[in-house]
């Protein structure tokens, strides 16, 4: 970790689906471009640029940002605000909310800038017409974290340097695997330790502690929304929620007794699908480390709940505290972005830290997590992001549920291993920052390439 250190209470944010890069950091980009310009101006023009433009009435990138621009945030906007998900956005109009009135624009791009596939540009006037500020561009990097054009000037600067200024705000700077292994042995402190170390230096531990525990509980309270909710999911797409035809299912099969050795993995399913249809139909959800992949991370928090021992609130501190630590490595040294990197960047990446989060609460040694973080995230390499008609429905629901079950299989393969393995956590963040800079950027979010083509469906498809 560096001075750009990042937090698990950055990597684990509350906030709205349908995706972190594609709603919540244009929607963030948006509250920045005002906070920045210190009021609201009569008129606003923005631009999407590349993968934003490409799928952003799907990912409802439009109202995002319009709701960003007018005082709404991720934690405070719900699904029954107007515009309301699957509503056409008209590109020009008058939003309205708690920050006031402003005249809009929104234009879709998708020729990418030169810095990122996901870029916003804003102009601003007062009522006379007058421009107010120059253009600003703003970049949404997976996860809801966003840079302006000076911040991702910056870090490209950081990423050219071999080597990096030491942070002397935290005790135990580490930016690889191998660096928190050796912190690991020298200290015979657990991952998790040398997290809360670090976390107790920049937020103090109490206000993260706090932070944790809610992260927990929205995770439970949208696995429980996501079991009773029915319907068609907004979009255009026809997919029905399936999450609570499967909770019946299951729940009648304990009740008559006739529970299998395989049910477990059948209740991860349902938990990961539940989360996803939550996130798809623009829901609260936890970013873990993204809205794509939001649904691993609590439905292996909930399998350690339901089916090992004694998972108490420290537990679930322990399993996110170990989990962030393997997202800040991946994040600082490949990406978490499915525009970026394709979805193993997602899904590969929450099935990366759940494992090592899972792992760490069986009783795992520093080298065992480290080695479950590894197989999961091996095997999640070359993963592409080709949702169906812009929207994060088809594969990304059931692909959580596969990246659940992983992530599951890695903890516990590991957990039988003694920490040793050829291949690497480093080796395989490396090998992924590769591969998805070879990926062709029509498998990259934009929804040109793979099943979204497969299938014949247009992009930005809008409901009925």
């Amino acid at each position: 970790m560096s001075q750009n250190t990042v937090s698990v209470v950055d990597l684990f944010s509350v906030g709205i689906g349908p995706s972190s890069s594609h709603t919540v950091g244009p929607m963030r980009a948006a509250m920045a471009f005002v906070d920045e310009l210190g009021y609201l101006p009569a008129r606003v023009a923005v631009e999407l640029r590349g993968s934003l433009a490409a799928t952003g009435v799907g990912h409802g990138t439009d109202r995002a940002v319009l709701l960003g621009l007018v005082g709404y945030t991720p934690t405070t906007t719900t699904p029954d605000i107007s515009p309301v998900p699957g509503e056409k956005v008209p590109e020009r109009g008058t939003i309205t909310g708690p920050a006031g009135s402003v005249d809009y624009e929104v234009t879709f791009n998708p020729k990418p800038v030169a810095h990122h596939p996901n870029c916003l540009i804003f102009d601003a006037w007062d009522a006379a017409g007058n421009r107010v500020t120059s253009r600003k561009e703003y970049y949404s990097v997976g996860g809801g974290f966003i840079l302006d054009r000076a911040g991702m000037e910056a870090q490209r600067d950081q990423a050219s340097v071999s080597t990096e200024q030491p942070d002397n705000t935290i005790p135990y700077e580490f930016h690889s695997g191998a660096e928190l292994m050796a912190i690991c042995r020298e200290t015979g402190l657990s991952i998790a330790d040398v997290m809360r170390a670090n976390e107790d230096a920049l937020a103090g531990w109490e206000a993260v502690s706090a932070h944790l525990d809610n992260v927990w509980d929205v995770m439970q309270e949208c696995v429980a929304h996501g079991l009773k909710a029915e319907g068609i999911l907004p979009g255009g797409l026809g997919v029905t929620r399936r999450a609570p035809r499967l909770y019946r299912l299951l729940t009648a099969e304990y009740e008559a007794s006739t529970a299998r050795g395989l049910d477990a993995m059948e209740w991860v399913n349902l938990y990961a699908l539940a989360v996803n249809e939550e996130n798809a139909a623009h829901g609260q959800i936890v970013t873990a480390p993204t809205n794509g992949a939001a649904g691993i991370i609590p439905a292996v928090m909930h399998y350690c709940r339901d089916f090992t021992d004694d998972f108490t609130a420290e537990k679930a501190r322990e399993f996110l505290l170990t989990a962030g630590a393997i997202g800040a490595i991946i994040k600082t040294n490949a990406s978490i972005s499915g525009a970026e990197v394709g979805c193993q960047g997602e899904v590969g990446s929450a099935s990366s830290m759940a494992a090592a989060g899972m792992c760490a609460i069986l009783g795992g040694t520093p080298e065992q997590v480290e080695n479950a973080a590894e197989i999961a995230l091996e095997h999640n390499l070359g993963l592409t992001c080709d949702p169906v008609g812009g929207l994060v429905q088809v594969p990304c629901i059931e692909r959580n549920a596969i990246g659940g079950v992983k992530a599951i299989n890695a903890a516990r393969l590991a957990k039988l291993g003694n920490g040793t393995n050829i291949v690497t956590l480093d080796d395989v963040v490396e090998t992924m920052a590769a591969t998805g800079r070879d990926m062709k950027s029509t498998y990259k979010e934009t929804s040109m390439g793979g099943l979204a083509v497969q299938l014949g469906l247009p992009v930005n498809i809008t409901e009925c």
